[in-house]
């Protein structure tokens, strides 16, 4: 059954953050929506409400890390990335401190709120961080990991997280770890690499294609920084064309980071970037936004198909 991965984030946080006391929460006055509020109701000793102050909020949260305390920061993606990057940057990265930086509604889930609340470039800005690893929520099971392991894992830490609901792709008790993909539909014509509710999509295209004869793999690389590089250039080697899906510019996200990998690593693989490309996007359904974009799982398996064939005639 399909969950928001942002009530997957709101029931985790009171679960494990409830039963640490360490744990405090910020939010920059959108509570309700990115789900902070379940743990303000139960725990408003701990919660912190600083308005529409996302660099402050961030700021905050430094302080509250010197002191001992694990600060969860909450605001949409947006403006987590771009208004709290002083102190993101300058503060929490610098020195390296135990800040968990909680990107709600990334990508195009605010979807009618249009451009000014897409986040098209946070994984890029983020990834660019020293010691901040970046982390994209694909499902509800994998939503509950990351906020555990952001609790136990000491450092700074960005995790964008989407309104949407999708289906849970992994199993409940499956293990992760930080700096690994997970293989989630074996194929060897091609793999896709996704990240975010885009994997999702991914398995959906990849059902497409196998109905027309096209057997493709799927990745879920949920950790961008540090990326599972074995892992990318195991996947090149096996099926020679690698296949990157992100709700995010195609500049400086996922495909990004893959290419770089490809690059240093000297592997032979053809290459290609599914994303937004170097534009700003528009106002609309959701869906139809994924559509518009080539993100829907048609637009994605019409891009999958014509880089396999060009692969095999060129």
């Amino acid at each position: 059954m399909a969950k928001a991965i942002r009530d997957a984030y709101g029931e985790a946080l009171l679960k494990y953050g409830g039963a640490n006391p360490d744990v405090v929460v910020l939010d920059a006055d959108v509570s309700v929506s990115t789900k902070s509020c379940l743990f303000s109701d139960k725990y408003p000793d701990r919660f912190f409400n600083v308005g529409i102050a996302e660099s402050n909020m961030t700021g905050m949260a430094a302080g509250f890390a010197t002191a001992g305390k694990i600060p969860f920061v909450n605001t949409f993606a947006i403006f987590l990335s771009n208004l709290g990057l002083c102190a993101a940057r300058g503060l929490v990265s610098y020195s390296a401190l135990n800040v968990k930086l909680m990107g709600a509604f990334g990508g195009l889930s605010d979807s009618y709120d249009g451009p000014s609340h897409h986040a098209m470039e946070d994984l890029a800005i983020m990834r660019t961080l020293p010691h901040m690893r970046v982390l994209c929520a694909s499902d509800a099971i994998i939503t509950d990991w990351m906020v555990q392991e952001a609790i136990d894992n000491n450092g700074p830490m960005y995790i964008r997280l989407s309104r949407e609901a999708v289906p849970n792709h992994h199993q409940t008790g499956s293990r992760f770890a930080i700096g690994k993909g997970i293989i989630v539909r074996e194929g060897m014509d091609a793999t896709i690499i996704a990240c975010g509710i885009m994997v999702s999509r991914s398995l959906a295209a990849a059902q497409i294609l196998s109905e027309n004869g096209l057997n493709v793999r799927v990745v879920d690389m949920f950790t961008i920084k540090p990326l599972d590089t074995d892992l990318v250039r195991r996947c090149a080697r096996e099926t020679g064309t690698i296949i990157t899906v992100e709700e995010h510019s195609t500049i400086g996200g996922l495909g990004s980071a893959v290419a770089e990998e490809i690059a240093r690593s000297n592997t032979t693989a053809s290459m290609e970037m599914i994303g937004i490309d170097d534009r700003y996007t528009e106002t609309g359904s959701f869906n139809g936004l994924l559509a518009k974009y080539g993100l829907d799982e048609a637009g994605i398996a019409k891009r999958v198909s014509c880089a396999i064939r060009n692969r095999k005639t060129g």
